[in-house]
């Protein structure tokens, strides 16, 4: 008899907590975890975290210690605009090969320091180290001391070993470099610069961050610095002259501005300019802290003069894409929330949920606004997000590069919402290349093609 070697089920028991049904089974989602033994996660890697958020600090030299694949992560995968500097779209990794990580890299990375400081001549270095060097124990901390007492700058090591965590560790290892950089190089604290504000979590994908600029300008609001879209050594020595924090991403920067807090008595809060219902609400939120009778009038009117503008295309999708399914598997839960309430305004049921590093407190909003059904997981991985968007019927995928391939495979539509996309997303002008996007994707006549193919007579 023939043995019958297929698996007799596809779900992972240790799983089953990370993943709910709203109106299902009463109990609190499983998040904030490390990833299953033996599971393949969608989560990226602690390195990449760092990276993420530190790659748009423009004038910095940012050095890869470890093998050269680490170093592909680099620019050209990201939509980060400058209006300075372009060094930080080059990147440099000090190659490490099997003769390194047997006697150690520690005088390569040096001699890499000591290379690029001679070439470029840059006031910042940050030496990202790689799961390699975690293995092999090089001391990043003694070399970029010495490194920056040799050439008198900041020399800052990112301590992102990949295996010592999972993305969020990479974030708080970003956060942790960001304020060193934002201590004040005097005794005295800078004084705060009136109706100034810093907005943290945003990487000016596309610009994204000069037009939410311009939106507080009109309002009559300046940003003081940008974590860390478009930012530079100089202006982020500058951030605790500010009145506020706003935090677009929650996710990456919720734990520098806390520290923020702490040491300069910044107040935060948290805002999304994704989409129309996000972007007014977040608008009149920033106008109101300031209790500027003029600020809530400019805001008004800046609202209305936008929503005007675009209001017919949104209204013009809804209609179109009615009776479509999404579903959402992005990075962090503050997104997730904001593209829930952008597919309501375009009018799409979204019917599976999920995210890389959500908080609890990110998971119970999503579970008010969702509708009975849907699907929320955290942490997941391809066969869980192929299992439930087939189930659920979703006619669309939102997500990030792991995501395309899975989504075309299953034949449905995919919306790029990575940090490599070239195409802004924020305020109303996002809000209108969102709806185009969903409908160019949405309806592709390649869908009726595929689904006519071969594989599927």
């Amino acid at each position: 008899m023939k043995e019958d070697f297929r698996p007799q089920q596809d779900e992972i028991k240790e799983r089953r907590d990370s993943i709910s049904v709203k109106g299902g089974q009463k109990k609190q989602l499983k998040c904030d975890t490390h990833s299953v033994s033996g599971c393949v996660s969608q989560r990226a890697c602690v390195y990449c975290g760092a990276r993420v958020v530190l790659n748009p600090v423009t004038d910095a030299v940012h050095l890869v210690h470890g093998p050269i694949g680490c170093a592909s992560y680099t620019w050209d995968i990201r939509g980060s605009l400058t209006s300075g500097s372009s060094l930080y779209r080059n990147s440099f990794s000090t190659d490490l090969q099997e003769e390194d990580i047997i006697f150690g890299g520690e005088k390569k990375l040096a001699s890499a320091i000591d290379e690029l400081v001679a070439k470029h001549n840059p006031k910042l270095v940050l030496v990202y180290s790689t799961c390699i060097v975690g293995v092999i124990g090089d001391d990043l901390d003694a070399v970029c001391k010495a490194a920056a007492a040799r050439h008198g700058i900041e020399v800052i090591p990112v301590q992102s070993s990949g295996f010592i965590g999972n993305k969020a560790a990479g974030y708080r290892a970003a956060c942790d470099v960001l304020l060193r950089l934002s201590l004040p190089q005097t005794a005295n604290p800078l004084p705060k610069q009136q109706y100034t504000i810093n907005y943290l979590g945003d990487f000016n994908l596309a610009g994204e961050a000069w037009m939410i600029k311009n939106y507080l300008a009109e309002i009559g609001i300046k940003i003081n610095v940008v974590f860390t879209g478009d930012s530079s050594y100089e202006t982020l020595q500058k951030a605790s002259a500010t009145s506020l924090n706003i935090i677009q991403c929650a996710g990456s920067m919720t734990i520098l501005a806390e520290q923020m807090e702490k040491r300069f008595q910044i107040p935060y809060m948290n805002v999304s300019f994704l989409g129309m219902e996000d972007t007014a609400e977040s608008l009149r939120k920033i106008a109101a802290f300031f209790e500027n009778k003029e600020f809530n009038k400019n805001t008004e009117r800046l609202i209305a003069r936008e929503e005007a503008k675009v209001g017919h295309v949104i209204e013009s999708a809804k209609q179109l894409f009615a009776g479509k399914k999404a579903a959402i598997y992005v990075g962090g839960g503050f997104k997730a929330i904001s593209l829930i309430k952008q597919f309501r305004e375009i009018g799409i049921d979204v019917v599976m949920v999920g995210t890389q590093t959500g908080r609890k407190d990110e998971y119970d909003t999503i579970g008010e606004l969702v509708n009975e059904g849907t699907v929320v997981l955290d942490d997941a991985n391809p066969s869980e997000l192929e299992k439930f968007m087939t189930e659920k019927g979703a006619h669309l995928l939102v997500g990030g590069v792991k995501e395309r391939p899975l989504a075309y495979k299953l034949g449905i539509a995919f919306i790029d919402h990575n940090h490599d996309r070239k195409h802004p997303l924020s305020g109303y002008t996002g809000a209108v290349n969102f709806a185009r996007e969903v409908e160019s994707t949405l309806c592709s006549p390649v869908w009726k093609y595929a689904k006519e193919g071969p594989h599927h007579g």
